[in-house]
């Protein structure tokens, strides 16, 4: 591998901006400079930064790329092609695929399929059920993100309602559980009372009444209770509800802490009055509320009850997201646009651009453990990003996703990314892709 100089960003990490450099060497991390350094070797690349800002690659904690069985929504090669195009350089995918992640032979599969086919860094989550614990405690915390726990009517047979499973879950599980937290009873009873009022025809917008705050509090405060029972390590996936937010605490750092909280960028950026316009492209599980909801999350967010940022990409074909409530899908596609989204918040003074890289860089490396990823240190893997300051709109033409949407469309962005670098690798550079590069399996220190 060639030795590659970045010289003069606008570095963001570690709470710091300051105008630097760095080596990157054998896909590491090999020299952080203040400034630009006195010597340049002759057989170095050098890439000229100034003006842009340089920040650790984003670590996605929970998408869906679909992949093995849904071909026609997304794949492993063309989502995360979407994502290093958006700044993602690795990612944590989730067991409801087809088929599903529930015995430890089918997880190693997905491996091998991330191996063969990711442009990022990946790792996959091992599925839980009612009926696979023994499978589930034999998952290897070093290599595996975490177990992933369903506690909500999103997934078929993956739900986990057997309130013995779940114990005995939380109880023996050797890592990390991720959980989806919905009530299904109540979601049910609402669902059935609008259905008697509307038909299968139910305006878009009830949707956050359907899948309610309560819904996702009651889900939410079962899953910490048990955790707080057996001490587990328990990470509470795409918080939706102002409600919730009581539930979580800042009294100690991301990576001290037992039970941990993620936002999506989706629950951030749009509102249950986005619905008239966005209709069912702005639909996912959990649902986007109310704008006091939302402002409950920022607030949780900014005062770092909730830890982490990431997406829940979860793509549909244009004709699985149309038709009416009933009809249509939940999920949308995110992992091009997530951070540009965040970016266009800190341009608006709504966050710092410190604070979004914690979020959404170092945070994640926190919280799972992963190793040597997540910062710009020396010896760390070189998943690197530049963005300029630009002025561009999501459209057509420029969508990455097999899917070929956005619920971005229209929206106008003013940081755009430059280059991504994957273990030292230059993967996208200014629109062109090199399709050759492939991840690595992310391990964990635990």
């Amino acid at each position: 591998m060639i030795t590659q100089l970045i010289k003069n960003a606008l570095i963001v990490n570690e709470g710091q901006k300051f105008t630097g450099s760095v080596l990157i060497k054998d896909g590491l991390i090999h020299e952080i400079f203040t400034g630009c350094p006195e010597n340049i070797e002759s057989d170095w690349k050098v890439i000229d930064a100034t003006g842009k800002l340089l920040i650790p690659g984003v670590i996605d904690d929970q998408v869906h790329f679909r992949d093995p069985g849904m071909p026609q929504k997304g794949d492993l090669f063309t989502e995360s092609r979407a994502a290093v195009a958006g700044g993602t350089t690795s990612f944590m995918d989730m067991p409801n695929v087809k088929p599903q992640t529930l015995t430890q032979e089918l997880l190693e599969e997905r491996y091998k399929l991330g191996a063969e086919k990711s442009l990022a860094n990946y790792s996959f989550y091992m599925g839980a059920s009612n009926t696979n614990l023994e499978e589930v405690i034999k998952t290897n915390p070093k290599n595996v993100c975490g177990i992933k726990i369903f506690m909500g009517s999103s997934t078929g047979n993956m739900l986990v309602d057997d309130i013995d499973t779940l114990s005995q879950i939380f109880e023996k599980a050797p890592l990390l559980i991720a959980t989806h937290c919905e009530d299904t009873p109540t979601i049910d009873a609402n669902l059935e009372t609008y259905r008697e009022k509307y038909g299968d025809d139910i305006p878009m917008d009830y949707h956050g009444e359907i899948r309610s705050a309560e819904a996702c509090y009651k889900s939410s405060s079962k899953a910490i209770e048990l955790a707080k029972k057996y001490n587990t390590r328990l990470h509470i996936l795409h918080l939706s509800s102002g409600m919730e937010m009581e539930l979580f605490d800042n009294k100690l750092p991301a990576k001290d802490k037992r039970i941990t909280s993620e936002v999506c960028v989706h629950h951030l950026r749009f509102n249950d009055s986005d619905y008239a316009q966005r209709k069912a492209r702005i639909r996912w599980n959990p649902a986007i509320k109310t704008e006091s909801d939302q402002n409950k999350l920022w607030e949780a967010l900014l005062d770092d009850r909730l830890d982490v940022i990431a997406t829940d990409h979860a793509p549909h074909t244009v004709e699985e997201k149309d038709g009416n409530y009933m009809q249509a899908a939940g999920g949308g596609p995110l992992v091009q646009h997530s951070l540009v989204t965040m970016l266009e918040f800190a341009h608006k003074g709504k966050i710092s651009l410190e604070k979004v890289i914690e979020k959404m860089c170092h945070a994640p490396a926190d919280v799972f453990q992963v190793e040597k990823r997540g910062y710009i240190r020396k010896g760390y893997f070189a998943d690197l990003v530049l963005l300029s300051e630009e002025e561009w709109t999501v459209n057509k033409e420029n969508i990455l996703y097999k899917c070929a949407w956005s619920p971005f469309e229209g929206d106008r962005f003013h940081y755009k990314v430059d280059q991504t670098f994957v273990n030292g690798q230059l993967v996208y550079n200014q629109g062109q892709i090199d399709e050759s590069v492939r991840g690595e399996r992310l391990t964990f220190n635990r």
